[in-house]
């Protein structure tokens, strides 16, 4: 399948309004933040009813996915509050990153600059849309949406109130393409428009990324799955790390940053793991643990909840209420299992000891590695970023929260009076 004369016009068309918005002044930008966390709140009911038709035909699904395809009047204010809260985050467009003066006189200014267009590619959650939005518009972006057709009515809404908001402000509303259309074939004509998009972000399961890897005729920032770990040392304060790893698993099991694997130091195993199971037990999760941790825990044979682990669970991100635990003899071997199994999202360590803490940070590759923290902070409104687009865990040009910043890139700005060479 081809792209149509009339979508292929609109791509173009995305193109041209995105030349404007380098030019955007910031209060504009705000403007147009501002009247869609405004358009968020007064058209709530319409929203929570076009999510209550995507929640009906998606029953069959798991109770983790339909946690983030469901929005509620809380999550809406919270995604007008994230909204207002990039409106006030100091515009990085233009911000000058370096200046020097050579020899010869010429003022070299390093400044950042706009992506330009920007594909984002996302499942089942529809608020996704307006923090994607609005990260890519405050940094200068234009931004084609593609959500998952799960969602599609509660999209169409939003997309609605997105040209809503950049219409009452004056602002070209092309800046913004909101795809209903939910053939798949369209996602792969898309990848192949090199000269009409410049950036590919992918923000889903494994085969979303893979598939959009191996496609894509632009550069792209994945957003992988989030495998999380948690270690917990010899010398860790128990009652914390019993506190760290509830939150990290049961806050919001269905997100990237949640915990899948538990590692414990087995000396301190048989001291805290029947403490945490019972602090566990009133969210009736399903355990895929190692031997030790049978023998550790005196499990029976007949223990539903209990499995023992394989690879695959090592290597599965649940997004559910599923949890592995493993017990390592030591700190190395939590760093094999971590470099074997790990996402390079997100991982921590429990421990007293300031040294050890700095040994994981140091060793561990991963886009963020907590000491003594849950790793459910990882995430763009946590880290002060106002949102994100995503968490990369990959290495060039982002890693981590995708913030304002993260969706520009550098370039100079020469001065000269003159000069040649």
């Amino acid at each position: 399948m081809m792209i149509s004369p009339r979508f292929m016009k609109e791509l173009k068309a995305v193109k041209v309004a995105c030349v404007k918005l380098r030019q955007l002044e910031a209060s504009k930008k705000n403007q147009v933040l501002l009247n869609l966390a405004k358009l968020l709140i007064e058209n709530s009911k319409k929203i929570l009813v076009a999510n209550k038709k995507d929640l009906k035909a998606n029953t069959h699904q798991s109770a983790a996915y339909i946690d983030r395809l469901t929005l509620t009047d809380k999550r809406i204010v919270a995604m007008s509050e994230g909204l207002r809260a990039v409106a006030a985050l100091e515009d990085p467009v233009g911000e000058m990153v370096e200046k020097r003066i050579l020899e010869n006189s010429l003022t070299l200014k390093k400044v950042r600059a706009p992506l330009g267009v920007i594909f984002m590619i996302y499942e089942s959650r529809p608020n996704v849309a307006t923090e994607a939005f609005s990260m890519a518009f405050k940094s200068g972006n234009a931004i084609i949406l593609r959500g998952g057709k799960e969602s599609k009515n509660s999209v169409a809404v939003i997309y609605s109130l997105i040209k809503k908001a950049l219409k009452s402000a004056g602002v070209d509303i092309k800046s913004a393409l909101g795809i209903v259309d939910y053939n798949r074939t369209i996602v792969d004509q898309l990848l192949r428009q090199k000269d009409l998009i410049d950036i590919v972000v992918p923000r889903g399961g494994e085969k979303l990324i893979a598939h959009v890897q191996a496609k894509s005729l632009m550069p792209v920032i994945k957003n992988d799955r989030g495998l999380c770990h948690v270690y917990v040392h010899e010398d860790a304060d128990l009652e914390m790390a019993k506190q760290i790893v509830v939150n990290a698993k049961t806050s919001r099991p269905s997100v990237c940053n949640a915990l899948e694997t538990l590692l414990v130091n087995s000396k301190v195993a048989k001291q805290f793991l029947p403490v945490l199971i019972a602090a566990l037990k009133p969210f009736d999760m399903k355990y895929f643990i190692c031997r030790e941790s049978y023998k550790t825990l005196g499990l029976s044979k007949n223990e539903k909840q209990f499995s023992i682990a394989s690879e695959k669970n090592y290597n599965t991100e649940y997004l559910d209420f599923k949890l592995n635990i493993k017990i390592v003899q030591d700190i190395e071997e939590a760093f094999r299992h971590i470099e074997k199994f790990g996402s390079k999202h997100s991982e921590a360590i429990i421990t007293e000891n300031k040294d050890t803490a700095r040994l994981f940070q140091s060793q561990i590759d991963a886009a963020v590695v907590y000491w003594n923290a849950s790793t459910r902070f990882t995430d763009g409104f946590e880290f002060g970023l106002g949102g994100e687009i995503g968490i990369s865990t990959q290495k060039l040009h982002v890693r981590g929260p995708v913030g304002l910043r993260e969706l520009t890139s550098v370039r100079w700005i020469v001065d000269g009076q003159g000069q040649i060479r």
